[in-house]
């Protein structure tokens, strides 16, 4: 018998979530409109139901409401001024950003590989190789101590007995 029950869980969504957070940047970036609009607009795709709705809200308000702290950020690990940037590697880069400032819970990796993949998906070219590049120097910068932690050899348990 099969299960009616809706998936629950983050990885449920959290891809399709991001995609939908990314439209959302990108139509705030060129149309200009209000978090609260586009994201009503987007709600009514057909896909949005399976998306984890309060990550969504989350990461469009909070990227949003701190995109000029962000861009400050990033501003040092590019090569141009970031509003030379493309829009969607700009909405993509103040997503991973966020993610990587305020959800320490997500792993610096997972966060840069979504972004990434989000860049494979609707960026140009080689989009993705500048956002994994500008998104690695940020993490080395948001998340120091947790790379440190990668980084240091495992340490060996005692053997019980001994």
């Amino acid at each position: 018998m099969t299960s009616t029950k809706p998936e629950s869980g983050p990885k449920k969504s959290r891809r399709k979530t991001r995609e939908f957070a990314l439209q959302a940047l990108y139509q705030w970036k060129m149309a200009g409109d209000p978090a609260g609009v586009v994201m009503s607009q987007l709600a009514e795709e057909k896909e949005f139901a399976k998306i984890d709705e309060a990550h969504f809200a989350g990461l469009v308000t909070g990227a949003i409401d701190a995109s000029a702290d962000l861009d400050a950020l990033i501003a040092p690990h590019i090569d141009r001024k970031v509003e030379e940037l493309s829009p969607i590697e700009h909405a993509i880069l103040l997503l991973g950003g966020y993610e990587l400032q305020k959800h320490p819970e997500i792993p610096y990796r997972v966060v840069i590989n979504e972004a990434v993949e989000l860049a494979k998906i609707y960026g140009g070219t080689d989009g993705h190789k500048f956002v994994n590049g500008v998104l690695d120097k940020l993490a080395g910068q948001l998340r120091a101590v947790e790379i440190a932690a990668k980084l240091e050899p495992k340490k060996k348990s005692p053997k019980p007995g001994a």
